[in-house]
């Protein structure tokens, strides 16, 4: 984005707002739930389908790396045409306060007074934040952008990719130690215990109710593993 709102990190030292987390914690969930479902259930559908060693680190591997590679370039991809449209926005956002001025400035005044001013006051302090910086206003207040808020393509990419490769190393671990009449046991058990503890970390690094976080997370990757499995004893069973 090129120009946002800046904020003060130290305002709330002892209580600092998780919203400021947002750029990279979803990225980083998203990784880590994508590493360790996606790459659990492909070790789970071929170990139903064959249970020897070679196949299943394979399949691992080659869904670890393809995987990370995957999920760095689209949430690059995703969160750059994301940061595109903000440009363009501000981009009519400072064309407009050039051409119209006193329609924006009565434009802003509108947005306080939806808020619950009073005309006069909305007025008043639509001139007075316009006066200090009239796109920074309208970046905030019309189009909802802030620095917590605002696209950054390559830290959403990184953090993506880094989750991802760490999380898949979890399944793939349990399946190479795991005993060849054990594999998928002892994936999914992984599995849901690394699914549990992502949910409750990422709950916990955005100030969220663990619970239902790791409900959801469990639930989730339970469902995406029982389909997978299902797949790979139909295959196993042609075979």
């Amino acid at each position: 984005m090129s120009q946002s709102i800046s904020h003060d990190p130290t305002a709330h030292p002892d209580d600092p707002h998780y919203v400021n987390r947002m750029g990279w914690l979803r990225a980083s969930v998203l990784g880590a739930n994508d590493g360790i479902v996606s790459v659990g259930a492909l070790i789970v559908g071929v170990a139903a389908a064959n249970p020897g060693p070679d196949p299943i680190l394979i399949a691992g591997a080659a869904g670890l790396v393809a995987g990370a590679l995957s999920m760095a370039m689209g949430e690059y991809v995703s969160v750059s045409s994301q940061s595109d449209t903000e440009r363009a926005d501000i981009a009519r956002e400072r064309a407009a306060l050039q051409d119209m001025p006193d329609q924006e400035l009565h434009e802003l005044a509108a947005i306080y007074e939806s808020r619950g001013m009073s005309p006069g006051t909305a007025l008043q302090a639509a001139r007075e934040v316009s006066e200090r910086d009239a796109l920074g206003a309208h970046i905030r207040d019309e189009l909802g952008l802030s620095d917590a808020s605002s696209a950054n393509p390559v830290q959403a990419a990184l953090a993506s990719a880094a989750t991802f490769s760490i999380a898949a190393a979890v399944p793939l671990t349990a399946a190479v130690l795991a005993p060849e009449n054990a594999v998928i046991a002892t994936v999914l058990v992984a599995v849901l215990i690394a699914l549990a503890l992502l949910g409750a970390l990422g709950a916990w690094a955005g100030g969220a109710h663990p619970a239902r976080a790791v409900l959801r997370v469990v639930g989730g990757g339970s469902v995406a593993l029982a389909i997978t499995a299902g797949i790979g004893s139909l295959f196993g069973i042609a075979v």
